[in-house]
């Protein structure tokens, strides 16, 4: 990365004629990304939960920007038949895209299962994600520039993969298993960027993370005791949605941004600052642990990307 401490959303080149999918676009990070990017003339795709506050979102960034390319569709991502609905809608549609930003996130609710019986933090956070990526592949490989983006979070650097209590059935900690789906992602970005390379796609995986960050992650889900410490205690120190965005723009658009590359703040204990590579746990690189992890979600999702396995 070049002269990366002096990147800002205004160095995003010109988007014009690129398609977006970002998920959990209405709120946060992921309204900031949208926004960013529809300045820059890109084709946005909110895939949302909500539809009425997808729409908000949008009427948000029209008034500021008319001629803004916005559109919304619905996903749950805790819900792996609304997942492949959303698929199946942009297949049907021929609907071309060129990147994907894995955002949404869910943080440290009472334990809770999706309609599939999945832990709900590892099915939005890992699951719906994988299967999303999984199902859009073919048309991220015709797209232009193509690239995939998964947004992690530096606990993945204290977390494990509880392989044996995957749903939290035994032992349920809400921290403890919110670090294990930031994880997954972590390990799903590098094991994608590496399949993808081994398969010669022109598709980039790509890592990011917004560091700390206030929006409703630390509010609308978590467990009393979380809630109070980030969602109150901690906040001064959190820093602005369009702040938090930056990783995740730089990775998408930025012509030296890598496959395989982890972008984050530059601050002190990636809180807060510029965009610049950032160092992935060695764990989340380990192929054992992504291959392991790879397969369980393929037989989870029962969806399968048809690239080889790295060792």
């Amino acid at each position: 990365m070049s002269d990366e401490r002096s990147w800002t959303a205004e160095r995003i080149p010109d988007q014009s004629k690129r398609v977006f999918v970002v998920t959990g676009a209405n709120s946060g990070v992921g309204l900031a990304t949208t926004r960013a990017l529809a300045r820059k003339g890109a084709h946005v795709i909110l895939a949302v939960r909500d539809e009425d506050k997808g729409r908000r979102a949008v009427a948000g960034i029209t008034a500021a920007h008319p001629a803004a390319e916005l559109e919304v569709r619905r996903i749950d991502l805790a819900d792996l038949d609304s997942v492949r609905a959303f698929s199946d809608r942009l297949h049907a549609d021929r609907t071309g895209v060129d990147v994907l930003i894995n955002n949404a996130g869910l943080m440290a609710p009472p334990r809770t299962l999706g309609p599939q019986g999945h832990e709900v933090q590892f099915a939005v956070n890992h699951l719906g994600h994988f299967a999303l990526t999984g199902l859009l592949l073919d048309l991220l490989a015709a797209g232009d520039d193509p690239r995939v983006v998964t947004v992690s979070s530096p606990n993945h650097r204290k977390a494990n993969i509880f392989f044996d209590d995957i749903s939290g059935e035994r032992t349920y900690s809400p921290m403890g298993y919110y670090n294990q789906s930031k994880l997954a992602n972590a390990v799903f970005g590098w094991q994608l960027h590496q399949r993808l390379t081994a398969a010669g796609s022109p598709v980039r995986s790509l890592l990011a993370h917004p560091g700390y960050t206030s929006t409703n992650l630390q509010t609308s889900a978590p467990v009393a005791l979380v809630k109070f410490l980030f969602g109150r205690l901690l906040l001064p120190l959190a820093q602005t949605p369009d702040q938090g965005a930056l990783p995740s723009l730089y990775a998408v658009t930025a012509p030296d941004a890598e496959s395989g590359h982890f972008i984050g703040p530059d601050g002190m204990g990636e809180l807060r600052g510029a965009p610049k590579r950032v160092d992935l746990a060695p764990r989340a690189a380990d192929p054992t642990t992504g291959n392991r992890l790879w397969e369980l979600s393929e037989e989870l999702t029962s969806v399968r990307f048809g690239l080889p396995a790295t060792g």
